[in-house]
């Protein structure tokens, strides 16, 4: 598994911080940008994210912007992309078992350092149920279908 990470200038430092925690923790790590706190727009890291997350079945990505919502609404436009914007650990997991998200958003103006590096092991900690819930992930799908 790869773990493609981005932000704007907005959340730059939250990104450094999991960045830094996910090697720390024997993950592979790609760093999509930004590099500085120079404004940039949040679009153009989303897409080189998300682009790399359809590289691979196994891949996800994490997006972190000042709220996550900028991000998470860019994400969701790509086919093929399940991203959720999580506060907490609970909704995390959750977003894992229940909708195979594969692409977190957090936002660094409305998430402390330590609970969002919680949020990042909560999501990557919890797998997909399957079961019922691929029935409503075939569901989604089918939207990307259409498009």
């Amino acid at each position: 598994m790869k773990i493609i990470i981005g932000s704007d200038h907005g959340g730059l430092l939250l990104k450094n911080q999991i960045f830094q925690h996910l090697k720390d923790n024997g993950y592979d790590v790609d760093d999509v940008g930004t590099y500085t706190a120079d404004s940039c727009d949040y679009p153009v890291i989303a897409k080189d994210l998300t682009s790399k997350v359809l590289e691979s079945a196994e891949n996800l990505g994490i997006l972190v912007c000042g709220t996550g919502i900028g991000m998470c609404i860019y994400a969701n436009k790509v086919k093929g992309i399940r991203a959720a914007h999580c506060t907490d650990t609970y909704s995390a997991r959750l977003t894992r078992q229940h909708n195979n998200t594969n692409v977190l958003c957090l936002g660094e103006r409305i998430t402390g350092f330590g609970l969002g590096l919680d949020i990042v092991d909560e999501w990557l900690n919890a797998s997909f149920e399957g079961g019922r819930h691929q029935r409503r992930i075939d569901m989604v799908n089918e939207l990307d279908r259409m498009r």
